[in-house]
């Protein structure tokens, strides 16, 4: 397998990402890898890494791209209120940044860096607030995207109009959603509220709970990683991606 970071001409600038593939010369499914608010760093490097060995080209980007090149910020000890708090107040203005425009831009150049160096139609994979984004790139580009996990991915339900549920009708690739337990941005009635937009618009889908998981269960990096739930969640990607565009 061969990874590298690399650029991405977008239509607002220039975006590093992390890209890991087998080191053959075939062209593999297209995996866009979409991060949480703690950006690009070691513990995603290595999730995309463990994706790619199964067979598909995986292209992290840096989303976030637009204040810098990542690293942006170093973990914090998350478990000191003050640490935390003044992370958050950082993280929040880039989240807020990636409006339903921006990530529709930014998405049509990652798709079309995953055409070109593997093989489309690509799956998308997000976690936490790379769900939200992955479900705003699978509704805008229909005919590209193949597959959506999104995992511990909260404020798929809103109150605005522009609500991601409410673009479940314009999705057409299989979804899974493997959701946190006790997750104040993802509600028991959230979910019901998903899920009912998602069988409204005939997508084939999944959403589960995964029992006692913490939001963020799959990063290793962080006091919610949970062994188990993570592995689970590997289990579930990779089935899902198998179904929708082989390996």
């Amino acid at each position: 397998m061969s990874s590298e970071m690399i650029d991405i001409q977008t239509k607002d600038g220039v975006a590093d990402a992390y890209l890991a593939r087998p080191d053959d010369s075939q062209r593999h499914p297209g995996v866009l890898f979409i991060v949480d608010a703690f950006g690009l760093r070691d513990q995603i490097k290595g999730m995309v890494d463990r994706i790619a060995a199964k067979g598909y080209t995986v292209l992290a980007p840096n989303v976030f791209y637009r204040a810098g090149r990542a690293p942006l910020l170093e973990m914090p000890n998350l478990d000191d209120p003050a640490q935390r708090g003044v992370f958050f107040e950082k993280v929040r203005p880039l989240m807020e940044s990636l409006t339903p425009e921006v990530i529709e831009r930014d998405g049509a150049a990652y798709l079309d860096t995953l055409e070109r160096l593997g093989r489309g139609p690509v799956a998308i994979t997000g976690y936490c607030m790379g769900g939200r984004v992955g479900w705003r790139i699978a509704a805008a580009f229909p005919d590209r995207v193949a597959a959506l996990g999104a995992f511990h991915t909260g404020n798929l339900v809103t109150d605005d109009p522009d609500s991601p549920h409410h673009s479940a009708d314009r999705i057409q690739a299989e979804v899974f959603l493997g959701h946190a337990d006790n997750d104040q941005s993802m509600t028991p009635e959230h979910i019901a509220a998903v899920e009912r937009s998602l069988q409204q618009a005939g997508v084939r889908f999944r959403s589960e709970l995964f029992q006692g998981a913490a939001h963020g269960y799959t990063m290793a990096d962080t006091a919610a990683y949970d062994e188990a739930a993570a592995e689970r969640h590997f289990d579930e990607l990779f089935a899902l991606l198998q179904r929708t565009i082989g390996s």
